[in-house]
């Protein structure tokens, strides 16, 4: 549905009134008719999830559907009994199979809406946040440099507006943006200068905008050439995986034949044998190895929800846990992101501000002397140039204060409020007709006024150091006066000692404007008079510093960059823990220093810097490239448009969720939803517990698997009768590869996880203390195995008992293997046994399916079981103990370095 034909030929009134809206933007009852009547803001549908596909796509496995043909064979001979029971059970496996996939599913569906772009429109003449989707057409967006265009929309206000429109137009330059209406109806989309599109972004500037089109009425929509939802990918390890159960089912499938051929010699019928085979095949082949990486990965995303993480990519999991080097912003993720202003100076004299945080409450102090700052033209102007050069909004209600926009702009509103200045009345009595927005080329921002009295004046603020280049003459006591050299040295030095006590410094100044007709940087931003200083802090987060402490154990090395003064970095650094006071081996980097070093010589040394200051975006891929150089993987945060190269070449990419712009969070692998440092730490904690995870798994199965083809193949090579049937088999699969296993896959994380250095990337997933557990785990099976079989039937000879005995001990000796699986180091007792709730939920449903199965007189002749004697039982139950004992034997002595002696 098309909703308005050329808008751009339109002027801004015409098109406001044919959209029914205004530049307050529409009120909530009108998004909702709207959105029903035009549909959500999506190129595409998403991707629907269709359960009886993925029920259906559990019959595809070759062995599955051999055995179900080999059922209906025996249902046409008359063994319509036994074919019913394998029958079920294969449907069970294939539901437990179809429920976690679906499970999986949901869970990534859900994950997708969460890391799905957002939009900042006006509503109500309130701006608000809202998920891109719910855009509609009339509704009154903003846009700021960094920030992605959610929809097709006419300008009605640009302000120095450039936008990259290169992945529409191919255009490699970004346009510079106008609100003047084109009389051409026929022009291209890049001539189209008033206008902004869907999937653009803006690079520079600021406006609004009206949206005109939405969905697949963009013109993105009508070329087809954008996806909202993201590829599904396999991550390095679900690959492997696959390979590694792609050769276990081959040499599984050959141990498998080679048995059902000594059977059929030894007198077994054909179909007999055919069914055992593949009932052997199907627990032997570890076909649910991807789907576990699935469940792991699914529960590890919710994991990182609680901790303010989101994960976009599957292979992030995998290189979280061999980060050993995490590159972090300063401003909002080691600290709080609550700049507050603590000094201001003017007059040659340092004001001190009470009051921290978004709390609007503070006092002024000359000295010791309480002071009104209103009555102090210089303190007056100070506040004023910051709160009217400024775009950050400040909202009050219950005495709670919120606010929107740069934490440092916030800062300067606060510091106003703090004065007794009225902002509505401020905006009013002094109305922007201007702007020169902050890049981080100048570090400036200006914007120009007209006064009370009808002037019109540039208020400037930026880096100190630049700001004061830029000026002439300072207002000094009442008066404006020539600014020295001697005097401009005095202030920078000021300006250091501020910075040294961890403020951010800003320098503020004014130009007036009444003989000024053109409003570049160029002549606004040249003789300008200084006014002052004010200087913030942003105090680190309080969970920084055990944050940082975890690091090192973890050994994990933090580096911090920031854009911030080589004082205030150093000085944050210090209290964080990051630079100690008498360090010598670790050294702060500017960005000039920097710039007058090679990449080779950045090399060299950047194993022994911790704290880069004063960079750019620029440098931060610079500092990425020498790290993975010199081998380490990377974490990088960043949250500007231009940090999206660092955070796209860093080996993990973590864009800011508050803060960080849509072009960067696309590049990243991992948002934060809290731009927490922390929140980082605990990342990396979860994507080791879910790798060691899935490592249980492995071990827990494929011993099982090992163990049960070594048991069968060993009693037919011995001339002994099947310990198993295939329909015990199958039960056998059936438990050990539910709820025990699943509950593996969620284990709680070992307590010494962050206490190892971060796992090597090119570490095999089988390390020797895997092969290890599995083959001792199946070889113990075996041992054990074998002797109680052939004494339980030459001391019975009744084979139906000794089946069922040999198929209770499995299961309990298979119950009994988990809890040593939960940990490659640890022993079970070192854990606990009552640490994973789910597991001890898991392995006594198990058993107490499987007596049900051998005392139920029912169960008995469709499970071919018997009831088994009490002595019998406590000597299986005996036996199964020994596999928790004899593998926590050998962690103890692999622990103890014995096995490498002995390798001696």
């Amino acid at each position: 549905m098309v909703v308005i034909e050329n808008p751009h030929t339109m002027s801004t009134e015409e098109i406001l009134k044919i959209l029914k809206t205004n530049p307050n933007g529409l009120n909530e009852e009108e998004v909702k008719k709207r959105l029903e009547q035009y549909g959500p803001n999506e190129l595409v549908a998403a991707k629907k999830i269709s359960p009886l596909k993925i029920f259906l796509e559990q019959f595809k496995d070759v062995l599955v559907i051999i055995l179900i043909i080999a059922s209906l064979v025996s249902m046409l001979i008359g063994e319509i009994l036994d074919a019913t029971v394998i029958m079920a059970i294969v449907f069970a496996c294939v539901i437990l199979g179809f429920t976690q996939e679906y499970r999986a599913e949901k869970a990534l569906e859900a994950l997708k809406k969460l890391a799905a772009p957002t939009a900042r429109v006006l509503r109500n003449g309130k701006i608000t946040e809202v998920p891109a989707r719910e855009v509609v057409p009339g509704d009154i967006i903003l846009i700021e440099a960094g920030g992605r265009i959610p929809a097709d929309a006419r300008l009605i206000e640009a302000i120095d507006l450039h936008v990259d429109e290169a992945v529409l137009t191919g255009e490699s330059v970004p346009v510079l943006k106008s609100t003047e209406t084109l009389p051409e109806a026929k022009i291209s989309v890049a001539d189209r200068k008033n206008m902004v599109f869907m999937g653009t972004h803006a690079t520079y500037g600021r406006g609004k905008a009206v949206v005109t089109a939405t969905g697949m009425n963009t013109e993105f929509g009508k070329i087809a050439s954008m996806l909202q939802y993201v590829e599904e990918e396999k991550t390095p390890l679900q690959e492997r995986l696959e390979h590694v159960g792609k050769w276990l089912g081959i040499l599984s499938l050959a141990v498998c034949f080679a048995v059902a051929v000594l059977g059929i010699l030894r007198g077994y019928s054909l179909l007999e044998m055919f069914i055992w085979g593949v009932s052997l095949a199907v627990a032997a082949v570890p076909e649910a190895l991807p789907a576990v990486v699935t469940i792991s990965l699914v529960f590890g995303f919710k994991q990182w929800l609680k901790r303010n993480a989101i994960v976009r990519k599957l292979y992030a999991v995998e290189t979280l846990g061999c980060v050993n080097v995490i590159c972090s912003d300063k401003t909002g993720t080691i600290t709080k992101n609550e700049m507050t202003v603590r000094e201001i100076y003017v007059n040659d004299k340092v004001i001190k501000i009470t009051g921290s945080g978004f709390d609007t409450k503070g006092e002024f102090y000359d000295g010791n002397r309480k002071i009104d700052p209103q009555s102090i033209d210089e303190l007056s102007l100070v506040l004023r140039i910051g709160a009217l050069c400024n775009n950050a909004q400040l909202e009050t209600r219950s005495e709670k204060t919120t606010s929107v926009g740069d934490p440092t702009e916030v800062a300067l509103l606060i510091s106003a409020v703090k004065a007794g200045i009225n902002l509505e009345e401020l905006n009013k009595a002094y109305p922007r007709i201007r702007e020169l927005p902050f890049d981080s080329v100048r570090k400036r921002m200006a914007t120009i006024h007209v006064t009370p009295k009808g002037e019109k004046v540039a208020y400037v603020k930026g880096a100190p150091e630049v700001i004061l280049q830029l000026c002439s003459y300072i207002h000094l006591n009442g008066e404006v006066k020539k600014l020295t050299e001697e005097k401009r040295r005095q202030l920078l030095k000021i300006v250091q000692e501020m910075a040294s006590r961890a403020l951010r410094v800003l320098a503020m100044a004014y130009k007036k404007l009444d003989k000024v007709e053109e409003y570049t940087t160029e002549i606004i931003e040249k003789d300008l008079v200084f006014v002052g200083l004010q200087g913030m802090i942003d105090p680190p987060r309080e969970e920084v510093i055990p944050a940082m402490k975890l690091c090192k154990e973890a050994g994990i090395k933090v580096v911090m960059i920031t854009g911030d003064h080589k004082l205030t970095a150093v000085a944050v650094a210090k209290e964080i823990g990051l630079l100690e006071e008498t360090s010598e081996d670790r050294r702060v980097l500017t960005g000039a220093e920097l710039d007058e070093i090679d990449d080779e010589e950045l090399e060299k040394i950047v194993d022994n810097v911790s704290v880069y200051a004063r960079v750019s975006p620029e440098h931060k891929v610079r500092i990425v490239n020498a790290l993975k150089k010199r081998g380490y993987v990377v974490a990088m945060t960043g949250d500007g448009v231009n940090d999206a190269p660092a955070v796209k070449r860093a080996d993990v990419g973590i864009a800011m969720g508050i803060k960080g712009t849509d072009v960067t969070k696309e590049a990243s692998e991992m948002i934060l939803a809290d731009d927490n440092f922390a929140t980082i730490v605990a990342a990396v904690e979860e994507g080791r517990g879910i790798y060691d995870n899935i490592k249980k798994y492995l071990m827990y199965l494929l011993s099982c698997n090992v163990g049960e083809i070594l048991l069968m193949f060993v009693a037919s090579l011995l001339g002994l009768p099947l310990p198993l049937l295939a329909i015990h088999i199958l039960l056998i699969n059936l438990t050990t590869d539910g709820l025990p296993a699943i509950a593996l896959s969620i284990d709680p994380p070992d307590p010494d996880i962050m206490k190892r250095p971060p796992r090597d990337p090119k570490e095999s997933v089988f390390t020797p203390r895997i092969k290890g557990i599995i083959g001792l785990g199946g070889s113990l099976m075996t041992i054990i195995g074998i002797p109680l079989f052939a004494w339980t039937y030459f001391r019975t000879f009744n084979l139906l008992y000794a089946q069922t005995l040999i198929f209770f001990w499995m299961t309990l000796f298979e119950m009994f293997r988990a809890f040593p699986c939960r940990s490659e180091r640890k022993t079970s007792f070192e854990l606990g046994f009552t640490t994973n709730k789910y597991l001890l939920y898991g392995i006594f449903s198990s058993i107490f399916i499987t007596l049900l199965i051998i005392y139920v007189p029912a169960l008995q002749p469709l499970f071919k079981t018997t009831s088994l004697k009490i002595a019998d039982i406590l000597v299986a139950a005996l036996l199964s103990v020994t596999s928790l004992i004899v593998i926590d034997l050998g962690k103890m002595i692999a622990n103890k370095g014995w096995l490498k002696f002995l390798s001696k």
